[in-house]
């Protein structure tokens, strides 16, 4: 039997406090054929040390270390570079794999036509300490799960909203390579390179459980919509690249809803150069409604009801 080889990119930066669980989970793994590349991207607590350490005892473990912080795309792109596996795994040192996860998921690959070009799967949240928060899709009383997981040709889909744990992810290593990686430009990865690769590519949704995402003060995702965060930025840059991406009525009810979305939020944090960015976008798309018109005089008087947003995201996330 042949095993297709896998690439698994760590990504690190400051993650002293969870690094030995994430690198031992990587180690653990059922499955015979991996290559493991380690990217550190200047830490500038214990990680390099840690890692150093594993480099010693596992001598299969690649180690790329950036002297000068290049940030997560960057770092992800050098340490392709690298990578010779079929499919590729972006891991980032604050999770944790569950032993099984890539034999699962290569066994799903391998069933799949080409077409298909990246698989996402559920996960389990943690807290800092490693405890259960819950799973990140939530069922009704039917198992229907929330948000809805979707396979195939999902562009619309992944451009409007919000569902796929990008943790989970494993790609085929040829969709990274014909679409040059991640955009280096942007201060995050995954909203731009999903938007692109499902342009391109079909996805498929394995309803298992095989990673467990951590929840932190100190992770990229705690930053999003806060003041200064140039991760809004991005999201805007990519709403601009959709718009040249889109070729359907649904493509492009697609990316209102979404900048719709974005807008209110960047309203609601007191983002108001971004949210008028995003109005400037959306006038491109669509003609103003009302309540596009309101917003436009909330936010160039800059009234602050960022209590709602607050309550909102209280009561969104609250453990059930």
């Amino acid at each position: 039997m042949t095993y297709p080889s896998v690439t698994v990119i760590c990504l690190c930066y400051n993650h002293e406090q969870f690094l030995v669980e994430a690198l031992d989970s990587v180690l653990a793994q059922t499955y015979p054929n991996l290559e493991i590349i380690v990217a550190d991207d200047a830490s500038t607590d214990q990680s390099v040390a840690i890692i150093l350490n594993y480099c010693q005892r596992y001598p299969q473990i690649k180690f790329v270390r950036n002297t000068q912080n290049v940030g997560n795309c960057t770092a992800f792109n050098l340490a392709l570079k690298q990578a010779t596996g079929t499919y590729i795994i972006d891991f980032a040192t604050d999770d944790v794999m569950l032993p099984e996860r890539i034999t699962e998921q290569v066994t799903c690959f391998e069933k799949l036509s080409p077409e298909y070009g990246v698989i996402y799967s559920d996960a389990e949240l943690i807290d800092e300490d490693s405890q259960h928060i819950r799973n990140f899709y939530r069922r009704n009383q039917a198992g229907a799960l929330k948000p809805k997981a979707v396979s195939g040709e999902i562009y619309a889909d992944v451009l409007a909203r919000y569902f796929i744990c990008t943790p989970t992810l494993m790609f085929r290593k040829v969709v990274l390579d014909r679409l040059n990686g991640y955009d280096s430009s942007l201060a995050y990865e995954d909203y731009d390179f999903l938007v692109r690769a499902a342009r391109e590519y079909k996805f498929y949704f394995q309803d298992k459980i095989l990673t467990k995402r951590r929840k932190h003060s100190q992770s990229l995702s705690a930053g999003w919509y806060k003041v200064g965060d140039k991760q809004l930025l991005s999201t805007i840059q990519v709403c601009y690249k959709a718009l040249k991406l889109n070729r359907t009525e649904q493509d492009k009810q697609a990316l209102i809803q979404r900048v719709e979305w974005e807008t209110q939020q960047a309203f609601f944090t007191q983002n108001y150069p971004e949210a008028e960015a995003l109005l400037a976008l959306l006038k491109q798309v669509k003609p103003f409604s009302l309540k596009n018109k309101f917003f436009k005089i909330l936010i160039n008087y800059r009234v602050n009801l960022s209590f709602i947003h607050r309550f909102y995201y209280w009561l969104v996330h609250r453990q059930p």
